[in-house]
């Protein structure tokens, strides 16, 4: 895992070496995919653990922005911040503020509002398009997982995952969940993030079961602390059509 000293050390090289590009703060030292879209290429920057950031031509778009993920002064301004519900790693009001900009979009669970004024609350199911870009609001909670009280570890109706269309290319990004019935029904996915870390989330047997019901052609493990992500290789091996891939989201 990235310590925050490490990431600022590299952060400061790449500053040096690209001195004079047009947006140092866009490259970073990151693990980052590719995905075609009808849109164009989207670009996805595996921040850590639940952070994400997408880059679709200028839109920047940042998912659960956390600074014991990167540190967030030097982050791109975002166009668009989703929050996906209110616990510290996944809601960091100043790291919101260091990459938000007067026309910032933000879009959260209503457990996140009273932290962070000015955001647009979503519910369960519900749906919006923010910025050309249609989000739909997915359920995510416990059904298994709970505390020593008895209350879920993400009770039901709080938290969000979003699935994300850009063109012709679904991303769905749960959240804290569990494999619920409202994440297995879910059509057309092409690339998911799907949590993996006990007891808060799901096993890797979970999200296999997950994956195999709604499919999605690339799945990305992440919020996956110490869990061990081949076992999730594994168990989805011989299902065709399913690509694992595993970054550095612990």
């Amino acid at each position: 895992m990235r310590t925050r000293t490490a990431f600022l050390v590299m952060a400061a090289l790449v500053s040096l070496s690209l001195a004079g590009a047009p947006d140092v703060r866009a490259q970073l030292p990151f693990e980052e995919d590719t995905i075609p879209t009808s849109m164009g290429p989207l670009v996805i920057g595996f921040v850590g653990h639940g952070t994400l950031l997408f880059r679709l031509d200028d839109l920047v778009i940042h998912v659960d922005p956390v600074g014991a993920e990167a540190d967030y002064t030097r982050m791109p301004d975002a166009d668009l911040i989703l929050v996906t519900h209110e616990h510290g790693d996944h809601l960091d009001p100043d790291a919101i503020a260091e990459i938000r900009k007067e026309e910032t979009q933000i879009v959260t669970s209503a457990s996140c509002a009273e932290r962070v004024q000015g955001v647009r609350v979503v519910a369960n199911g519900e749906r919006l398009t923010v910025l050309g870009i249609p989000i739909e609001a997915i359920p995510a909670y416990n059904i298994e997982h709970k505390r020593p009280t008895g209350i879920p570890y993400h009770p039901e109706g709080v938290g969000n995952g979003y699935v994300l269309t850009f063109g012709d290319t679904r991303v769905y990004v749960a959240g804290d969940t569990e494999n619920t019935p409202e994440m297995k029904a879910l059509k057309d996915i092409d690339v998911a993030f799907l949590p993996m870390n006990l007891p808060y989330t799901m096993t890797p047997a979970m999200v296999a079961d997950a994956a195999r019901a709604f499919r999605p052609r690339i799945l990305y493990p992440y919020h996956y602390g110490e869990t061990d992500t081949s076992e999730l290789v594994r168990l989805l091996e011989t299902e065709e059509g399913i690509e694992v891939r595993v970054r550095a989201m612990s």
